[in-house]
């Protein structure tokens, strides 16, 4: 028997083999049955919650357990380490978007698929929604092997989420790519999921992984914060949320509202309306009883300071932050909002906790706040803001050049009062970010009528004294303006049934008969759309009035400027 002979002998004997035992084929054939969960589960640990999580730390898995097929639920990024790189914009604490996403079993494999929720049809026709909804693509996220399941009453199957974990849902590759630092893509044998990060409640499921990119490491950004450019290894935290239970009322955007907006096309609409529809993004907030006024809530919008913020910082930002509850008992509600530290052994990450995270960075960078919304209704599921930690310090360095303390015989009065000053500028800072988190947009006309809004951006108000000298103890307001009342009347305020259109328009109409304009970024940022109310920096009625008593500060700081 030749060699070749042989060889073909045995290849047919180890294929009839195989199809004498069960087992699948080596190529071409059924894939292998997926076991019990029992099976597929032993020597994990059990945690029971919206989803079933079995943790494997021996061996680095993570299984999930999924019981409901088909059943929408919300998918949520973050990251709880960042790259410390303000220009690049990936920053700790930071949160991505909602999607709304459902598993879906396709034979032995399941997939993650997230619905297209720019295109609808709110209909009670069935045949209608749907056709809207086989109009537009959706996506599939991750598909994976299933690895065992449970048939009967309680049908389950169970798959190793590893796989998905470690794909870049974030978008960490793309915002390299786009702040111009290379082409970088994910690791896989330098990336892992973190069992001991995972939890899992009545109404969500926390995984975390850790995500090592490998890139070309020659751009300034990256060579900047990381210890090797090539190598960035930062933590991919999701959340699953289960959606939100009936009865929010989603309140219609109005331009003049000085809101964000969240919206989608619906092709149910009659044929003379516009197929866009926008809600307003706002919090689920209803009292106990809707005749009291002011009257408690049954629950309270509450955020979280990161615990990682230091003294005195800490203190200036929950004063700040907390400015907004005078807006709230004037909208009618009686402790309904409200600022504390993150309770110890709180995850940050965690979805039912709206944070603001203490950032630190490089480089002085952006603060920004943002709420995390339910895409089909406007409600805001979690407020997420960034505070970066080295604006304080720059802030205290503008101060001092304009005090020059430091050959002075009161230099220690005059850093104290820099100090100060700083801590001014946070208190205005954390309200600020706080209501990008509540649903409002900037409004850089409000400073016409002083301390009008913390919406806009404050120009410090510097005075100067009898002598000429530059005083800031006055430089920033105290608590929230007229027009954050308004916003958060317009935003939460329960009206009677009804009544809710016609109130809401009294309420602009006042606004605006008490002097207040509505000049957001559209109008205010490209020279192009510039609007004379719609300055970022500026400060009182007449520009010009401004600019003059600003050249008067100015030459005062240079005539005292120290050596």
């Amino acid at each position: 028997m030749t060699p070749t002979i042989r060889a073909i002998l045995l290849c047919v004997l180890a294929f009839e083999s195989a199809l004498a035992s069960g087992a699948a084929p080596a190529a071409g054939g059924e894939a292998k049955p997926p076991a019990d969960v029992a099976t597929a589960t032993r020597g994990t640990e059990h945690v029971a919650g919206f989803f079933d999580v079995y943790r494997d730390a021996a061996k680095g898995r993570v299984l999930l357990g999924v019981r409901e097929i088909g059943k929408p639920f919300l998918l949520v990024t973050s990251l709880p380490w960042g790259l410390g790189s303000n220009d690049v914009g990936l920053d700790r604490g930071q949160s991505g978007e909602s999607h709304l996403v459902e598993f879906r079993r396709a034979g032995s494999r399941l997939l993650l698929v997230e619905d297209n929720t720019k295109f609808r049809a709110d209909s009670s026709n069935a045949d209608e929604a749907r056709s809207v909804r086989e109009a537009f693509a959706e996506s599939v996220l991750w598909a994976g092997d299933i690895a065992g399941e449970r048939k009967g009453s309680e049908e389950e199957v169970v798959v190793d989420v590893g796989p998905l974990l470690t794909t870049d849902l974030h978008g960490i590759a793309r915002r390299l790519a786009e702040a111009k630092q290379g082409k970088y893509e994910i690791d896989e044998k330098r990336s892992a999921v973190a069992p001991e990060d995972v939890k899992s409640f009545p109404d969500n499921t926390e995984l975390e992984a850790m995500l090592t990119f490998k890139g070309p490491g020659d751009q300034q950004f990256v060579k900047d914060v990381a210890m090797e450019p090539d190598s960035l290894t930062m933590r991919q935290h999701l959340s699953f949320v289960r959606l939100p239970p009936p009865g929010f009322a989603p309140r219609l955007y109005h331009p003049a509202s000085g809101a964000f907006s969240a919206g989608f096309y619906d092709y149910s609409r009659p044929l003379a309306s516009s197929l866009d529809v926008r809600y307003q993004p706002r919090f689920r907030l209803e009292k106990t009883d809707r005749s009291a006024a002011p009257g408690p809530v049954k629950k309270p919008i509450v955020f979280y300071l990161d615990r990682g913020t230091p003294e005195p910082v800490r203190s200036a930002l929950l004063e700040g932050a907390n400015w907004w509850k005078t807006a709230f008992e004037k909208a009618g509600f009686k402790d309904a909002y409200r600022v504390e530290l993150l309770p110890e052994g709180a995850d940050p990450m965690d979805i039912r906790y709206s944070i603001i995270t203490w950032a630190h960075r490089y480089t002085r960078g952006w603060s920004y706040g943002q709420p995390i919304v339910d895409p089909r209704t406007g409600e805001i599921i979690k407020g997420s803001v960034t505070l970066g930690s080295q604006r304080v310090r720059q802030d205290i360095l503008i101060a001092e050049a304009l005090l020059a303390p430091y050959d002075k015989s009161n230099a220690g009065e005059l850093a104290s009062e820099a100090q100060q000053m700083a801590l001014a500028r946070l208190r205005q800072l954390a309200a600020h970010e706080v209501g990008h988190a509540l649903g409002f947009a900037h409004n850089f006309a409000a400073s016409r009528l002083g301390n009008g809004s913390v919406m806009d951006y404050p120009h410090p108000l510097i005075e100067l004294d009898a002598s000429g000298a530059v005083r800031l103890d006055h430089a920033y307001g105290v608590g929230v303006g007229p027009w954050d009342d308004f916003l958060v009347a317009h935003a939460y305020a329960e009206f009677p049934a009804g009544e809710e259109a016609a109130s809401l328009a009294k309420l602009r109409a006042d606004i605006a008969k008490a002097g207040f304009r509505y000049v957001s970024d559209p109008d205010s940022r490209a020279p192009g759309d510039a609007e004379p109310d719609g300055l970022l920096w500026d400060f009182g009625p007449d520009t010009l009035k401004s600019f003059d008593a600003l050249l008067a500060v100015r030459r005062s700081a240079l005539d005292r400027f120290s050596i």
